[in-house]
């Protein structure tokens, strides 16, 4: 196996794809490959990718190596960070068997991941579910305890010029799927037009569909400048004792931001401001509310998120994967059922109709003619 292709390189998945190119060769440092990276190596479809870290370890269910090896990109593992000092950004490389070259210097040696190494990895993964989910249950509880005062309403909530009392809200969040539940509930977006509000990419996610948010929620680390400077109110998460280093982003690109100090996730504030305003019913795209995605999120617990879902529970509407709930494939049959049945009311009003019958007198004469009758 000979694949040629520019080098594009970055340590944060999120941050390469941005300039990542469909004949490119990826060069990554993600160990435990989650969807949403996964996803969106696989809209670009570069080449191939290299990993300096094992892509799947077998510690959890991660399913982004499955998914990029099921899309026909192949994936070189565990060729070490060393790649990174090893090469530049957008020279051209070869991967000659397991080897990874520079000209004629050898920069890197890998494994080829395979589907059965990544079958292996996932019965390893469900020998090891049940003392991970230990741990994790643990240290939920644990931060529970600390953070409740999410629950308890002690918090400084920062003032919004958008109105939100009784209304519905959209949160979305670049999570897996996102596409897809977006699409499946583009009517209700257009009918309820409910206060649309990104959390980080999500705010991105909302312009791919022609969207405007109208809050941008986050540590900003993942948003575009586009997004940012869309005329969106900006509400910057800030650690618990008020240190917000997404303010310095804003500050550069002269945007004003309000900081909303809070424990947890930026989901968690998004939907926090939409209960403190008076939201009347709260429509959750993306999110992440199970042990898989926040161990993808490098998080060893969801102490908060547990606490915010219990709080906003009764006004809340989990949509991810609701593009999952139903799926119909219109078979042709069906098809071409619907278009007899509407053609024969068409025929027979024309039939009968005294300005048609003589079109159709004359098409019978000459389908006579035609066939001999």
């Amino acid at each position: 196996m000979a694949i040629k292709g520019r080098a594009r390189m970055d340590r944060r998945t999120k941050n390469l794809v941005q300039r990542l190119k469909k004949n490119d060769i990826a060069i990554i440092n993600h160990d435990d490959i989650d969807e949403v990276a996964a996803n969106s190596i696989i809209d670009i479809r570069p080449q191939a990718v290299i990993n300096a870290q094992p892509s799947i370890t077998g510690r959890y269910h991660a399913k982004g190596a499955f998914k990029i090896l099921k899309a026909g990109i192949p994936i070189l593992d565990q060729v070490g960070e060393e790649i990174f000092g090893s090469v530049k950004e957008g020279v051209l490389l070869e991967i000659r068997e397991n080897q990874v070259f520079w000209g004629n210097r050898l920069v890197a040696e890998g494994n080829w991941l395979t589907f059965e190494d990544v079958q292996d990895k996932l019965r390893e993964a469900n020998a090891n579910s049940q003392l991970e989910l230990e741990h994790f249950v643990e240290n939920t509880l644990e931060y529970a305890k600390k953070e409740k005062d999410i629950l308890l309403g002690n918090l400084q909530v920062p003032e919004l010029k958008i109105n939100m009392l009784n209304r519905h809200v959209l949160i979305v969040v670049r999570g897996s799927s996102y596409k897809e539940d977006l699409r499946t509930i583009s009517a209700y977006i257009q009918e309820e037009k409910p206060v649309l509000i990104g959390v980080d990419g999500g705010a991105d996610a909302l312009l791919e569909f022609g969207l405007k948010p109208d809050i941008i929620v986050g540590d900003m680390d993942s948003v575009s400048n586009e997004a940012l400077n869309s005329g969106a109110e900006i509400i910057v998460h800030a650690y618990a004792d008020k240190r917000a280093p997404g303010m310095e982003r804003m500050e550069a690109m002269g945007i004003n931001a309000e900081i909303f100090p809070m424990p947890g996730t930026s989901e968690d504030v998004a939907m926090i401001l939409a209960w403190e305003y008076g939201a009347s019913l709260i429509v959750a795209v993306g999110t992440h509310s199970n042990m898989v995605d926040f161990m993808e999120k490098g998080r060893k617990g969801m102490g908060s998120t547990f606490l915010v879902r219990l709080k906003v529970g009764s006004i809340l509407v989990d949509a991810r994967g609701v593009s999952q709930l139903y799926k119909q494939n219109l078979q042709t049959k069906y098809l071409a059922q619907l278009f007899l049945g509407a053609l024969v009311p068409i025929i027979m009003i024309l039939a009968i109709s005294p300005a048609t019958k003589p079109f159709f007198r004359l098409l019978l004469l000459q389908f006579k003619l035609l066939f001999n009758f």
